[in-house]
């Protein structure tokens, strides 16, 4: 009698940790930073928390949808695209990304630069494995000198995509 109200305990208490998964799990974290310039104070918002991998330069955190600042990689369909994706989940498995917030949107997506909790910038890390290109309207061409040599050859539809995007000059 005793072992069998001992194995419906166990068994419950199983059911219920594998029910309540997810409540053990840090939940995103957003914060607002103000940090002193020299030309006064900025304010920007910050959110941590793990992440879950759209394609090469979209990420969720929660339930807000981020677009990796400065680069481009390519769609889901093009050449290389599924590598570009599971690159950056090898890089972000396991780990809470913290996005730092522009205050831009690209579509849904709100533009964020994104860290690692060792600090590297991911969008960085995408661009030096050759996964994903600067895109200089954005990025200022900050992350064009990590760029493989053959980079923008192999990803030719995303620099093509950049090249049809451009605004004419007045």
């Amino acid at each position: 009698m005793e072992l069998v109200f001992f194995t419906f305990v166990f068994a419950g208490l199983f059911v219920f940790l594998l029910s309540s998964r997810r409540s053990f799990s840090p939940r995103p974290r957003l914060t607002l930073v103000t940090t002193q310039t020299q030309h006064g104070e900025t304010t920007h918002y910050e959110l941590e928390g793990k992440c879950y991998v759209v394609d090469g330069d979209t990420i969720t955190i929660g339930y807000q949808n981020i677009r990796l600042a400065g680069i481009d990689a390519p769609e889901l369909d093009h050449p290389y695209g599924k590598k570009s994706k599971w690159y950056l989940v090898s890089l972000t498995k396991g780990h809470r990304v913290r996005a730092v917030f522009h205050g831009e949107q690209s579509y849904t997506r709100e533009v964020a630069t994104c860290y690692l909790p060792d600090g590297r910038d991911l969008s960085a890390e995408m661009v030096k494995a050759g996964f994903a290109i600067d895109w200089p309207k954005f990025s200022g061409g900050k992350y064009r000198h990590l760029e493989p040599k053959d980079a923008r050859k192999k990803m030719w539809r995303a620099d093509a995509r950049q090249k049809s995007r451009r605004l004419p000059h007045n």
